[in-house]
């Protein structure tokens, strides 16, 4: 593992998870109640005993940077490091990020001296727990050039994703990144005879990458620098099956991209339930974030259920919770009925309240609801979308995917219904 190079894609503007990538980059979003996404793929690495770690950023970088700084302190005595690589101007460019593929060979001239044999490309925003190890091996043993992790999906799925063929041997032959249901049904499936196959279901035909790829040192330069590609799943990869020896990987464990409000609330709520396929209960792979010495969570004479209840908070009486994760130093006022939401949190704690103090009001009702950190929401407030709503922007919050969210630092007024 002294051999791998990791390098952490921070993603694009995030448009797709507004209002909740408005003040940061995708990575730096909260989950889970007490981490942020980028937490997933480091703790990751680090289980795996990868030190060496760069997270190329570009859009609202300062939180992600703040956090990473903060959290990831390696030993002093070793080689390791977890290092932010910004989007910059130099003598070769003047251009952003214009994809993955265009972020690693921009960033080539950071990383191109250090001693690695092998480059470990992952993205920021994805939900897994994943053991690196068991890749790279399989990458060495069979002698490839470029190795995809890939995970079977349904059909349904496979129209949403880049879906692998292969050849009679198992080697990846072609490459089609969201094909139509009417070329599925020409496929049948993906999946190729021999042992990639023993543990494939037949409701789940088809191989997605999940757009995490080992390179060879020498084989990553090569194709960079043969022409502009500027994304590795729509142009390097079909460009290299080819010329190199691409093989697939597979994994069978719970895999979510969190690039969408829907997707993000979903993968939270899913956290609440009884015997969820991933979760932050782990005996020896615990997913790692910033200690912040925050005070155990108080509750009175309140009924929860099916809920995450992170550390520091404050639930005042008669409240009734259930399906939500609740964030870090969440303040709840007594009567709050909160169901199915996903509260996220606070970065301080308020002495002397406001008008609005900080965190969910007295007598407030919240169903399907995404509050962002440091929001305020008043008292006999109902954000609930009886309407069914799938689109809009009110005073304090916005509606998206029939989700009601309520921006960072955003402020409900009292009374309010939704």
């Amino acid at each position: 593992m002294n051999d791998v190079l990791t390098i952490i894609l921070g993603g694009g503007r995030g448009t797709r998870l507004f209002p909740l990538t408005h003040l940061r980059s995708k990575p730096a979003v909260p989950i889970g109640g007490k981490y942020r996404l980028i937490d997933i793929p480091i703790s990751n690495c680090l289980h795996a005993g990868l030190k060496k770690i760069f997270v190329l950023t570009q859009f609202n970088s300062a939180s992600l940077n703040r956090h990473i700084s903060q959290t990831y302190r390696l030993d002093l005595f070793s080689s390791g490091f977890v290092e932010v690589i910004a989007a910059e101007q130099t003598p070769e460019g003047e251009q952003w990020f214009q994809g993955t593929a265009d972020a690693v060979r921009q960033a080539t001239r950071h990383f191109g001296q250090i001693d690695a044999e092998y480059y470990l490309i992952l993205a920021g925003d994805h939900v897994f727990r994943m053991d690196f190890g068991e890749l790279i091996n399989a990458h060495i043993e069979r002698g490839a050039d470029i190795t995809i992790a890939a995970q079977p999906v349904t059909p349904d799925d496979a129209t949403q994703m880049g879906i692998f063929r292969f050849d009679g041997a198992g080697h990846i032959s072609g490459f089609e990144e969201k094909p139509a249901p009417t070329r599925l049904g020409e496929m049948r499936t993906s999946v190729p005879s021999g042992p990639m196959a023993r543990n494939i279901t037949s409701d789940k035909p088809f191989l997605a990458s999940m757009g995490i790829y080992v390179f060879s040192r020498d084989v990553l330069h090569e194709v960079l620098a043969r022409d502009r590609a500027v994304d590795f799943g729509r142009e390097i990869i079909p460009h290299a099956l080819s010329t190199h020896r691409v093989n697939a990987h597979l994994y069978n464990g719970f895999w979510a991209d969190v690039g969408t409000v829907s997707s993000f609330y979903d993968v939270n709520l899913m956290l609440t339930q009884h015997g969820a396929p991933f979760n932050f209960f782990h005996p020896t792979r615990p997913i790692y974030t910033r200690p912040r010495f925050l005070p155990a969570t108080q509750i009175h004479k309140s009924e929860i259920d099916e809920t995450l209840v992170s550390e520091g908070c404050y639930i005042d009486n008669d409240c009734r919770i259930s399906n939500t994760v609740v964030g870090i130093r969440t303040v709840v006022q007594p009567n709050a009925r909160i169901t199915r939401s996903v509260l996220l949190g606070a970065d301080f704690y308020e002495e002397a309240h406001g008008d609005i103090p900080l965190g969910i009001g007295k007598n407030t009702v919240l169903d399907r609801v995404i509050v962002d950190k440091n929001a305020r929401i008043g008292d006999d407030v109902k954000l609930v979308n009886e309407r069914g709503i799938q689109h809009a922007d009110g005073d304090g919050y916005h509606i998206r995917s029939g989700i009601i969210i309520v921006p960072k630092g955003g402020v409900v007024k009292s009374g309010t219904v939704v």
